[in-house]
């Protein structure tokens, strides 16, 4: 239907996409989906946390991050997943290739893995901002319209017939949005910056430390 009123509705959209946030774009229900179908069904922490954004925020959210991504220099080489042509297998391969080339040659080889428990859910809006305004140069418009974006935005479960009372967001980045990924990606790259080195990948919020070294010799 947007594509057929396209010519009509879009100066309305850019009207609308160039101002603040409208709080009805900062309203969202969540769908929770199991994340292994094999896991308690009974236990809410196995599921995610699904948002059911508008199509209309949804497709405002596209636009931003297609302005955020166009400049290479956000996001380091060594993030994979939730980033264009920058695909998991990519690191899997990466990783693999490494320690089987670390094998053939005798040596021992280790891989330590970070995993971030409810990984969207802890980034701070505050620091976030900051982050986007001193690590990647966004200010003046660009910065009070993610201000916008972040603050204000309510959430409310839908399970069957049954709704949570409407909360309010105050830390993380909604699932299920276009956004998201993207602003947890900005949000960690800063602190995976400072113990980068060659043997390293991030993907998503899993943080990969791979190494070797010769094999003692009795």
């Amino acid at each position: 239907m947007l594509k057929e009123c396209a010519a009509e509705l879009v100066p309305f959209l850019c009207h609308l996409f160039n101002h603040i946030l409208p709080a009805i774009f900062k309203s969202s229900y969540i769908c929770s989906h199991i994340k292994i179908s094999s896991l308690d069904a009974a236990d809410v922490n196995n599921y995610w946390p699904i948002s059911n954004l508008r199509v209309t925020s949804k497709l405002l959210e596209k636009l931003d991050a297609h302005q955020l991504t166009k400049y290479n220099s956000l996001l380091p080489d060594f993030q994979f997943a939730c980033y264009a042509r920058h695909l998991t297998e990519t690191a899997t391969a990466q990783v693999l290739s490494y320690l089987l080339t670390a094998v053939d040659s005798g040596d021992t080889a280790a891989l330590t893995l970070l995993d971030l428990s409810a990984a969207f859910d802890i980034v701070d809006h505050i620091i976030l901002l900051q982050r986007l305004e001193c690590s990647y140069g966004l200010w003046d418009t660009s910065l009070d319209w993610f201000h916008s974006y972040l603050t204000d935005r309510h959430q409310q479960v839908v399970h069957h017939d049954m709704e949570s009372d409407v909360a309010l967001i105050q830390f993380g980045v909604s699932q299920g949005s276009v956004l998201g990924p993207l602003l947890f990606l900005l949000y960690i790259t800063d602190v995976i910056k400072q113990t980068i080195h060659k043997s390293m990948v991030a993907v998503g919020w899993i943080t990969q430390q791979y190494s070797a070294s010769e094999s003692a010799t009795v």
